[in-house]
């Protein structure tokens, strides 16, 4: 649960995001050296969180950084249950559901000689389970990652906006996303939602890293 002014928690997370994209760009030719070519996403992610542990200046954002974080949900009798787990989760401290979500999928794949983009997946089993509340419920912002495996992160971010245009109502869009300031060679943007199970808005902000 969060405290005090949401504006305040959102320019917080925001801040976040970005300080954070900075560490993983840091790390990130170490943990394309390290997993071999065509990884699976949680090969990827899991070696990430362990070289992001690790790194000194990524330290210092988070109380922890949590490959495969479960958030809790809770029966109307108050008994807890997983909601499945997030990819990848910065916990600000010891409270489990004050956290920054991160989930990450692959896009522009090699498959039988042709390159499939998985956009409507990036949306459909990614963006979706923030705006229906199973992820981040009750906190203003959460992230995607995507893993562009063939480096063209022009042709990943246009195939992934026009994904979120076509299932804009699923995904209760509010507006057009927004074209953020690029950290080296991650592009950025931003998209904005109502959640379905409550009506609050959620910020989804989105990072294309190039692989390799």
């Amino acid at each position: 649960m969060l405290a005090g002014d949401p504006t305040d928690w959102v320019a917080r997370f925001r801040s976040l995001d970005a300080r954070f994209l900075d560490c993983i760009l840091e790390v990130w030719p170490i943990c394309v050296a390290t997993i071999p070519n065509e990884p699976d996403e949680d090969t990827i992610t899991i070696n990430l969180v362990k070289l992001l542990n690790l790194n000194v200046k990524a330290r210092r954002l988070f109380h922890q950084l949590a490959y495969q974080h479960e958030p809790f949900g809770y029966n109307s009798k108050g008994w807890a249950y997983s909601k499945g787990k997030i990819d990848m989760a910065l916990l600000l401290d010891q409270e489990r559901e004050r956290y920054l979500a991160y989930e990450c999928k692959r896009l522009n794949v090699a498959r039988n000689g042709q390159t499939r983009s998985l956009a409507t997946p990036y949306v459909r089993e990614g963006m979706l389970r923030f705006v229906t509340g199973q992820y981040s419920a009750g906190l203003p912002v959460a992230c995607m990652l995507g893993y562009v495996l063939d480096g063209n992160v022009v042709a990943a971010e246009f195939k992934v906006r026009t994904a979120i245009d076509l299932n804009s109502t699923d995904i209760a869009l509010m507006g057009t996303p927004t074209a953020s300031r690029r950290v080296g060679t991650i592009r950025r943007f931003s998209s904005r939602h109502r959640r379905l199970s409550n009506g609050t808005n959620i910020e989804i902000r989105h990072a294309l890293l190039p692989f390799p």
